[in-house]
């Protein structure tokens, strides 16, 4: 079985594949500090609760875009799975072209996203992910990363306007039921909502604009990230929300390629990368 680790700026996602399905789903607050032992705690005892044993654990692939959290998840999976781990970068074979300015600097969540849309929807592809930034990834017909944008996330955004104006409150993020708030946490949940439905419809239309869908075919709209039904309700141009994209570009990524040789090294040996 797999164990796909997705390690975000704000969540760490632990994921089990048997090859078939997902056998669970488990996130943790992401915290660069925690040691690997900390997170086998937590997480041998989740799998126990899923009927599974670290022995299950034949595969191991990690997609980070906190470097600073990737030392102690490679040892999780050495010390506790006995499985040196496929780490999501540019330079492994993708199945596809990332046609950018530098592929290096694209973030390994990115280039997840579009493995999985492209496998799943083909076509010409926006693909919409919802997390601690909002990023637009744009994929070719042929599946080559073109590119994208990248937003301040909802989250960011509201505790952004809660920290700088004294007297705004912090909130929660929900559909309004009119765009007029009638008191300040209502014109603050409408703000936020609807300009992030702004957002969404006026970069996607950009982007069809300089893709030329003429002559490159109509681009689908994907959408990924806890948020991403919440916002799906709010506009048309989102036309499919996938909760399980970024895991399953980690799955398919660890299908293409061979699995690294396990690494041992001391316990003290805490220089290594």
């Amino acid at each position: 079985m797999l164990l796909a680790v997705d390690a975000g700026n704000t969540n760490i996602v632990f994921a089990v594949h048997d090859g078939t399905e997902w056998r669970g789903t488990w996130r943790v607050r992401t915290d660069a500090e925690r040691t690997s032992d900390e997170y086998a705690v937590w997480l041998l005892a989740l799998l126990g609760h899923a009927g599974l044993k670290p022995t299950d654990i034949t595969r191991c692939a990690i997609g980070t875009v906190v470097p600073a959290a990737l030392y102690n998840l490679r040892r999780l999976c050495r010390d506790w799975f006995d499985c040196e781990p496929l780490i999501a970068r540019a330079s492994l074979d993708w199945g596809f072209e990332i046609r950018v300015d530098a592929p290096h600097e694209v973030g390994a969540d990115r280039l997840l996203n579009a493995l999985a849309a492209h496998q799943r929807y083909r076509g010409p592809l926006v693909v919409i992910d919802f997390g601690t930034a909002t990023t637009f990834d744009v994929v070719h017909g042929d599946g080559a990363y073109l590119g994208g944008v990248i937003a301040p996330g909802i989250n960011l955004s509201i505790e952004a306007l809660h920290r700088a104006a004294a007297r705004l409150p912090r909130i929660g993020i929900g559909r309004p039921q009119a765009a007029i708030g009638r008191n300040t946490v209502a014109a603050m949940q409408s703000g936020i909502y609807w300009g992030y439905v702004g957002l969404i419809e006026g970069i996607v239309a950009r982007i069809r604009a300089e893709f030329d869908e003429a002559e490159n075919g109509r681009l689908k709209v994907i959408a990924t990230g806890g948020l991403a039904p919440l916002f799906a309700e709010g506009t048309t141009i989102i036309e499919t929300t996938d909760p399980d994209t970024t895991l399953d570009g980690l799955r398919l990524l660890a299908e293409r390629n061979p699995a690294p040789t396990l690494v041992r090294h001391s316990r003290r040996d805490e220089t290594l990368p």
